[in-house]
């Protein structure tokens, strides 16, 4: 049995985002990604300056999705993974990691900062 709502429906928050909503949430995404380089090192920031990278959220979640031009660049994120997850742990708890190497060239890697100390062993 589901229980009822306190508030009348027009009190109630709206079930899909307006335009104005996703507007803000881009803007907020924007500054966080900011916030994230800034935050970073300057070797990190070198390798995050070479290849296309931003931050999203979905369901919640803080992602940051980085797209490698070329396989070197790849490996180079892929084993600065723990510095990087050290850093956006400090803008959200359960954020995640997603880098994706060029074209053709395998899966995407996806770690969760709470997962970092894992993936370090395993590097």
């Amino acid at each position: 049995m589901m229980k009822r709502p306190f508030l009348p429906p027009e009190d109630m928050p709206p079930t899909e985002a307006t335009q104005i909503d996703r507007i803000l949430r881009s803007q907020l995404e924007q500054s966080t990604g900011r916030c994230f380089f800034e935050a970073c090192d300057r070797v990190t920031r070198a390798l995050l300056y070479s290849c296309q990278w931003y931050i999203t959220t979905n369901d919640g979640i803080l992602t940051l999705v980085i797209d490698c031009p070329d396989i070197v660049t790849y490996w180079h994120i892929v084993s600065n993974i723990p510095q990087i997850g050290n850093r956006l742990e400090r803008f959200a708890s359960n954020a995640k990691i997603t880098v994706h190497p060029p074209f053709g060239k395998g899966a995407p890697i996806e770690v969760s900062v709470n997962e970092i100390s894992a993936y370090r062993d395993w590097l």
